[in-house]
């Protein structure tokens, strides 16, 4: 079956592709700029923004050929151009329309177990189901709660493994009771495998659950002793606590933290007491418990890396950025006659060297302020890494003597080498 997969180099969306190949169908990945994800190197890919892609005609030449259509697009919240209406209702609904009036009848959409209430993450997706299911297609909505891999994170999965992996503590809201039903990312891909092999199991909600309900407390605690993390105590946030530092990620941030992750999660996020027998009744799916899927997959050393930089690497990020608007504040803050006494055998006059220690400190300023707001993160840190090497070489070269400097001086650039390099390294989402 040739199956065309929005949202296809997603957390879930991957999960399904990979799930999908590896039953034997022929899966086209719709996703923005239509480039081929080097983890999936055999597919093809096409050109696809949700965003913007709000027209039936939009779709309509990209579904040729195509058999079955499962739609995995989605944002945990608006951003730039992407907005709920658009990437969740506005464009979904124009890809199901045009497999309407084509004459592509499967439609699998992969949507969010929870209530409305819990922010507009969810309801907009809830909204677009029930457009779908007014259409004439055999249409199948999936819900999947919380969803995880052994495999890897991305997003609130992410955060999660950093809660788990703290030095010594367990931070909980409340008391961790909260209610969960974790099911694995894989399991989601043989879903929606299922789903395609049983094309008579058509317009029905399906929540995609684990078989077990853990309370957050037991579900951290699983992780960490998966991770191979020593005990630790227990320290419960305040609800009131986690609800301005929801409030604060939702409006500064740009990751999971915010206010609907907070919500679900103070709501709980389980399914039906029926979800499980419908799963095997109508899909032939037992999924794995954490136990089982943690059991059979040992954590590597990548993995505790990856879950104790989750909190780091932000507190290293904002330092950098602090201390490169710290420069630039300096630079303009500097009289005249101090920025000569730093090059007092300078070869520029001090007009000159005035007006040199302004331009770079107004750099300074704007790349710093440019990585505390993560616009263009790769670009800003290589440009961070030039202009160190500009100073470290200009001012090494042309003035040696600050290499012995007793306060460290040009020394100390070396270890800031390392952290940009890391900073780069790092700086992927998926």
């Amino acid at each position: 079956m040739r199956v065309l997969v929005t949202g296809a180099y997603g957390f879930i969306g991957a999960h399904i592709v990979a799930g999908l190949g590896a039953a034997g169908h022929e899966v086209v990945c719709a996703v923005r700029g239509g480039r081929v994800d080097s983890r999936f190197p055999g597919l093809s890919a096409i050109a696809c923004d949700m965003a913007d892609d709000v027209h039936v005609e939009d779709w309509l030449p990209r579904l040729k050929g195509i058999d079955a259509v499962v739609n995995s697009a989605g944002i945990l919240r608006k951003r730039a151009n992407d907005r709920f209406t658009a990437v969740h209702e506005q464009g979904p609904l124009a890809l199901f329309r045009a497999c309407e009036q084509l004459g592509t009848r499967r439609v699998i959409q992969i949507s969010a177990l929870g209530a409305a209430s819990d922010g507009e993450f969810i309801a907009s997706k809830h909204r677009s189901d029930a457009t779908l299911a007014t259409l004439e297609l055999d249409w199948l909505v999936l819900r999947p709660s919380l969803v995880y891999s052994v495999r890897g994170s991305y997003g609130g999965t992410s955060l999660l493994r950093g809660l788990a992996a703290l030095p010594g503590v367990l931070l909980l809201p409340g008391k961790g009771e909260q209610q969960v039903q974790p099911i694995a990312a894989e399991d989601v891909g043989q879903a929606v495998v299922a789903a395609l092999a049983r094309p008579a199991f058509a317009r029905e909600f399906v929540e995609l659950v684990g078989p077990e309900v853990l309370t957050l407390r037991d579900y951290l605690f699983a992780w960490r002793g998966w991770l191979g993390f020593g005990p630790a105590r227990t320290l419960a946030v305040p609800g009131w606590l986690v609800r301005i530092g929801a409030a604060l990620g939702e409006r500064l941030g740009s990751g999971p933290l915010g206010q609907t992750m907070a919500r679900m999660l103070e709501r709980g996020n389980v399914g039906g007491a029926q979800a499980s027998t419908q799963l095997q009744e109508s899909l032939g799916l037992t999924p794995r418990s954490l136990l089982r899927a943690l059991t059979e997959t040992p954590s590597e050393v990548q993995d505790r890396w990856h879950a104790r930089l989750y909190f780091s690497l932000p507190l290293l990020r904002v330092s950098i950025a602090l201390l490169w608007m710290g420069s630039g504040l300096a630079g303009w803050l500097a009289s005249a006659a101090e920025v000569v006494a730093v090059v007092p055998d300078a070869s520029l006059s001090s007009g000159n060297l005035l007006v040199l220690a302004r331009l770079t400190a107004t750099a300074d300023l704007v790349l710093g302020v440019l990585l505390l707001l993560r616009w263009r993160s790769r670009l800003v840190l290589t440009l961070m890494l030039l202009m160190l090497l500009g100073y470290t070489l200009g001012i090494g070269i042309g003035w040696p003597g600050h290499w012995l400097d007793p306060l460290g001086g040009l020394l100390k650039n070396l270890p800031l080498f390392a952290v940009l390099l890391v900073l780069l390294a790092t700086d992927e989402r998926r």
